[in-house]
């Protein structure tokens, strides 16, 4: 039996990428591997840790800062390379520690030679390979050059790095990328050639339903039972677009909608009355430590004069306690809702898309670049709200055209009050999301690679 490890900044969470890995563990299992996990962080998932590995340490985000936003902490180029070359020794003595002690054969590497949050990560990771000639699987979610605002080395030693090592060039190195645009744009900036293995889910288990602990989450979070919620799963990113769930709620909320809702009642039976609400769920935790994208969000929130939630602290990667509260899986979060919004302006591919397909919702969708390009030709139904951004307000959000939004409220209205074509919608589209984007298809995808590395 082969020993295989999956190395990324952290594990465990509810981020797209530690999700993602948690499927290749299970699926690479399933075909008879040992697969052990390798992180700065680990979450609720138990691996061996590197400290130096995880991204949101000081000294790492300090060399982020400084080889693609500004150089400004650090004398001069030499300085910097050191401290560079200093921490991936560090974090290169570790891993093969890890690779000794777990007797393994082949390295997964999730997207640290690719988005360049961690360069000493990524130069110690090419230096095993190198070094210990173990085959190694770059993973790539994301691509440092598709981050806004985060896409051009400050110096030549940043440039050099990079050019280097996101990602390396090496034939012990198999690469995988999750979309066609990736796979073009990595062909057409390096000359690396790579495999396409899009994200998947789990289609085949059991429903998720109400039960014991999960039925007081409504109560939790402050919404009644006839309420209508909205759910926005996503990290709250400023590509998340999330703002325009806020629009599309606010357009949802108009009385000539609302009226509607009324008179012909909720497709599950329920009342909707004159105290009713619709209700915005934002489950996803804010990626930035200062909060100013969220703290935009609460202000078009009051603005808008919209109800929402923010359930973070109460949302993990699975049911548990955290400082002696409840926490509700991010499974937990789909069962009540009636609609999941997912206005992504860019994604590598789309978790919450695929969760939402799963949990049998309606989706109301902005056509980001690789829906349209990898997954709509597919055929599932989504409430759209276009793919055309209309510019920005004061505040720096995005602005879509007001008919989208129009369109998409219509829509929304008919999926919440008619059952058959409720039905309709979301079975078409479960079905077509295990059929291409199940983990018999990540089975499917792994055994091709893996026959051939």
């Amino acid at each position: 039996m082969r020993s295989l490890g999956i190395c990324h900044y952290k594990v465990g969470g509810t981020d797209g990428v530690s999700l993602e890995i948690d499927k290749w563990k299970k699926v690479l299992e399933k075909m008879g591997y040992e697969v052990y996990l390798c992180a700065g962080s680990s979450g609720s998932e138990e691996g061996f840790l590197i400290e130096e590995l995880y991204h949101h340490r000081e000294d790492i985000e300090r060399i982020s800062k400084n080889a693609f936003f500004k150089f400004i902490d650090y004398a001069n180029e030499i300085e910097f390379k050191e401290e560079i070359y200093k921490l991936a020794k560090k974090i290169e003595n570790a891993l093969k520690s890890f690779i000794k002690k777990r007797s393994i054969d082949l390295i997964i590497v999730d997207n640290i030679w690719s988005i360049g949050a961690n360069l000493p990560a990524a130069v110690a990771l090419t230096e095993v390979v190198k070094d210990l000639g173990i085959p190694a699987i770059g993973h790539h979610h994301d691509f440092y050059w598709e981050r806004v605002n985060n896409n051009a080395p400050t110096c030549g030693a940043a440039e050099e790095i990079i050019e280097h090592f996101l990602p390396p060039k090496n034939p012990l190195i198999k690469h995988v990328v999750i979309n066609s645009l990736a796979q073009e744009e990595l062909f057409t900036r390096k000359g690396i050639e790579s495999i396409i293995v899009p994200n998947v889910f789990e289609f085949d288990g059991a429903s998720w339903t109400q039960d014991g602990y999960n039925e007081d989450f409504r109560k939790a979070i402050g919404v009644k039972e006839k309420d209508i919620i909205v759910l926005q799963a996503t990290r709250v990113v400023k590509r998340k677009g999330i703002e325009l769930a806020i629009d599309f709620v606010k357009e949802l909320s108009r009385p000539k909608y609302t009226e509607k809702i009324k008179k012909k009642g909720l497709y599950n039976g329920k009342e909707f009355d004159d105290d009713s609400k619709i209700v915005l769920v934002m489950a996803g935790y804010s990626e930035d430590k200062t909060e100013s994208y969220l703290n935009l969000l609460k202000k078009k929130v009051k603005e808008e004069g919209i109800e929402a939630r923010y359930v973070s602290d109460i949302i993990g990667a699975s049911r548990g306690l955290r400082n002696g509260k409840k926490i509700y899986s991010l499974w937990d979060t789909y069962i009540f809702a009636d609609l999941v919004t997912y206005p992504s302006l860019h994604e590598g591919w789309g978790n919450q898309f695929l969760e939402a397909i799963r949990a049998r919702l309606p989706i109301v969708l902005f056509e980001y670049d690789v829906y349209k390009s990898d997954i709509k030709e597919r055929g599932f139904d989504v409430i759209s709200l276009g793919d055309k951004i209309m510019g920005r307000d004061d505040r720096g959000l995005v602005k879509i055209k007001h008919e989208s939004l129009v369109e998409s409220a219509c829509r929304a209205v008919d999926y919440l009050t008619n059952a058959h074509l409720r039905a309709k919608m979301v079975e078409h589209n479960f079905d077509l999301g295990r059929r291409y984007y199940s983990l018999q298809a990540l089975e499917d995808y792994l055994r091709e690679i893996f026959s051939t590395h």
